[in-house]
């Protein structure tokens, strides 16, 4: 029986306003596979930054250790590479050094092959304005449902 993985950033879509969204592989050890199919794993802290050699790396994402993992359990919180082709490394890279965007992820998700994959997005921080906004849409979004059902 084939369980839907799917382990999404809830904050990032009020944080920050989206912009391209890309799938990457990401490079895992096996207990970290083994703890991402048990939906034992946070993206909420996380965020990619590129390293001194153009590489892309998704830091502070956290995956629980595996409970039948011995001593060759992994690290909760480590750097992972990300999997992308080298056309898609340049767009993203030219992005967040020119205009000062970020990149960060909004879902971990296990594809049809059975690899793990998380999408990214290039996005704009909010401002305060911007959140507050957002709040005010939801609630009336909401105090309209309520109109309407009654």
């Amino acid at each position: 029986m084939l369980k839907k993985i799917n382990i999404q950033n809830k904050r990032a879509k009020f944080e920050y306003i989206l912009m391209d969204q890309f799938s990457a592989g990401i490079v895992l050890a096996g207990t970290e596979i083994k703890s991402i199919r048990d939906s034992k794993a946070s993206i909420s802290d996380s965020f990619c930054e590129f390293n001194d050699s153009g590489e892309l790396f998704i830091i502070n994402m956290f995956i629980d250790e595996y409970s039948f993992g011995n001593q060759f359990n992994h690290q909760t919180r480590s750097q992972r590479k990300l999997l992308l082709n080298k056309k898609e490394l340049k767009k993203l890279f030219k992005e967040v050094r020119n205009t000062g965007l970020t990149i960060i992820p909004l879902k971990v998700y296990i594809n049809d092959k059975g690899f793990a994959k998380v999408l990214i997005s290039l996005a704009k921080g909010k401002k305060i304005y911007d959140k507050r906004e957002a709040i005010k849409n939801r609630e009336n979004k909401i105090q309209l449902d309520r109109l309407n059902k009654k």
